[in-house]
């Protein structure tokens, strides 16, 4: 290879060389301007940055609108979690406060109950059949629960016992429509007690059916419905419900009225057995007693010949007719 050349490329280098720092001496100098070519550079430089920055910065600001209404959805599902555990709490939070009103109101009731040996039972099913209205509690003939017992809740009476197993038994509801669900009851005015019996319910309304009672008495509206006693199963003064309606039979030898109960029989969680306290009978038991007092005592040793009935002293004397 030849000098020239050698010399050349040395020259082409020495050249570029001092261009270069030219350049870099004259862009550290104390300037106010940009030069044309820092201008150039400048200007393209910000072209391509634009055209690549705005569609970068959209789609960067769709993944944070994706990302921020994921977050706001899972928070919506958080919220909703909370208000449903809310909701089944409120609604615990009202059963428990009408359990406890409840059981408070049970407990005034056996303080009234003076004359009656109360005792608590819960509800543990209730028959699907309505037209047997029978509930089933948790005390049975292990807890002293005999057949007949009166059931009642705070409100009034319910129903009678009417199976009995060891552990548990059956409630026969006043609104079940046996034909031998009866139980005697009366409705008391100023001026004289009604007497009649409590038959079921009225299948259009849905009260229950206060029956026999006679055509001449005056039944009014309002009037409040209670045992009477004088079955002999139920103790007397239990509240049944209040009269809402009074109606002639077809014959005009009788009047119903329709009872609206004053308890809640589709309500029942706790309810209470009763029965009569030592110093209650039924008006059977005086009737039976006042009988057998009645009844002559025959002594088994005396003459079946003799006349009881005669007093051997009570002989007559001589000359007396």
């Amino acid at each position: 290879m030849s000098p020239f050349f050698s010399n050349r490329r040395l020259i082409v280098l020495l050249v570029c060389l001092i261009f270069l720092v030219g350049l870099i001496g004259y862009s550290l100098s104390d300037q106010r301007g940009l030069s044309w070519p820092e201008q150039f550079i400048q200007d393209s430089v910000g072209t391509v940055q634009s055209v690549f920055s705005r569609p970068a910065y959209m789609i960067s600001n769709a993944v944070d609108s994706v990302n921020e209404l994921r977050n706001v959805y899972e928070e919506n599902q958080m919220l909703r979690s909370h208000l449903d555990e809310y909701a089944a709490l409120q609604s615990e939070l009202t059963q428990l406060q009408r359990r406890n009103d409840e059981l408070e109101e049970a407990m005034d009731v056996q303080d009234n109950l003076l004359d009656y040996s109360v005792r608590n039972a819960t509800v543990i099913h209730r028959s699907p059949d309505r037209w047997n209205e029978l509930i089933g509690i948790n005390l049975g003939a292990q807890h002293g629960i005999e057949q007949d017992m009166a059931v009642i809740t705070s409100q009034g009476l319910i129903g009678k016992i009417r199976d009995v197993s060891q552990f548990s038994s059956s409630v026969q509801l006043l609104s079940d429509q046996d034909a031998n669900n009866r139980i005697s009851a009366m409705a008391e005015s100023d001026d004289e007690t009604i007497y009649g019996f409590m038959e079921g319910i009225d299948d259009e309304t849905g009260h229950l059916r206060f029956t026999k009672i006679d055509v001449d008495i005056e039944v009014e509206e309002g009037m409040i419905v209670s045992t009477s006693g004088l079955g002999g199963v139920f103790p007397d003064g239990l509240t049944i419900g209040e009269i809402v309606d009074v109606t002639t039979d077809e014959y005009g030898l009788s009047q119903t009225a329709l009872v609206e109960p004053a308890a809640d029989y589709y309500h029942l969680d706790y309810v209470m057995v009763i029965e009569r306290g030592a110093s209650q009978t039924s008006l059977f038991d005086e009737l039976d007693e006042e009988e057998e007092d009645m009844v002559p005592q025959i002594d088994p040793e005396a003459d079946p010949d003799e006349d009881p009935a005669a007093d051997p002293e009570a002989v007559p004397e001589e000359g007396v007719e």
